[in-house]
């Protein structure tokens, strides 16, 4: 399979990294937070302009955006959730609920789960902004979230090497998979059709689960020479792309796991540091970085 990728827009503004991304108030707009407490709203056919939203006073680490999109949860270093009101910020609710950061967020449903750095694991009420229970999966760091919707599946990587697959309704652990990675599993990914789950971890592997067969592995690759911080399948399932501290991004056949194509500051005018996150937004790539900047990028 071959690939052409192109660089279409260099997002700037911000004051420190670039931690996450999320989807903004339509298909067409998506949201960059990070380092310097900033929420920013960007537009992908007007890419210049890009509009603080909201801000918080510390670092942001995860986002996510709630369906009626004038409402947002961001989770940041201290552990701190930020339930905000775009419309009536006098709405807001800052809640300081992990003990230590919160790594990662994701809506499902009706219901936002959040990862936290003391180990638990929190399911909210989307709709109240209140925690309905709290599971402790780890005595050290829950790093990311993948859901698997059909199949009514979370699976969650922590930094004690393991991802734990559990029931989307009880939260009840149906499997462990111990020592998934030699190290801290930073990003984890169902593929569109939930026939695979794809870990990246500290260790800079790429590993393959086949969901079908208890979450067997199916390959390892030394994938980055550090970290992969961030992985997200092409909403047509045809690629999977894997972002790192290395300051690359890789395209993969998301069927065959090959390598397609390395996105590097050399040839594509990538990031020249670390890049921490990735995100689908309309058919469009967007990439955030350790240099302040979100790029855009056309994969045809």
């Amino acid at each position: 399979m071959s690939i052409h990728i192109q660089k279409r827009h260099t997002c700037t503004g911000h004051n420190a990294a670039i931690y996450t991304l999320a989807q903004g108030h339509s298909p067409r707009h998506f949201l960059t937070a990070g380092g310097d407490g900033w929420i920013v709203e960007w537009h992908l056919d007007d890419p210049e302009m890009g509009r603080v939203v909201a801000t918080v006073d510390t670092q942001i680490f995860a986002l996510c955006s709630l369906p009626n999109k004038a409402r947002l949860v961001a989770g940041n270093m201290n552990g701190g959730i930020h339930w905000i009101d775009l419309e009536y910020p006098e709405r807001t609710r800052n809640l300081q609920h992990h003990k230590k950061g919160v790594f990662d967020l994701l809506l499902c449903s009706d219901f936002v789960y959040s990862a936290g750095g003391d180990g638990f694991l929190t399911r909210w009420s989307a709709s109240e902004a209140r925690s309905l229970e709290s599971l402790q999966l780890a005595h050290v760091s829950l790093r990311c979230i993948a859901h698997a919707p059909k199949r009514g599946l979370l699976a969650i990587g922590a930094s004690d090497h393991n991802i734990y697959i559990l029931e989307e309704n009880t939260l009840a652990i149906r499997q462990t998979i111990h020592a998934a990675h030699t190290s801290s599993v930073f990003s984890l990914a169902f593929s569109p059709d939930e026939q695979y789950l794809v870990s990246g971890g500290r260790d800079a592997m790429l590993r393959v689960w086949d969901v079908n067969d208890q979450f067997t592995q199916l390959s390892a690759q030394p994938a980055h020479m550090y970290t992969i911080n961030d992985l997200a399948f092409s909403p047509d399932g045809r690629f999977l792309i894997t972002a790192s501290r290395d300051r690359t991004i890789k395209c993969w056949d998301a069927q065959t796991f090959e390598l397609l194509k390395v996105i590097d500051t050399l040839r594509y005018g990538s990031h020249p540091r670390s890049v921490n996150c990735l995100r689908w937004v309309d058919q469009w790539l967007v990439s955030g970085g350790d240099d302040r900047q979100a790029m855009i990028w056309e994969l045809s």
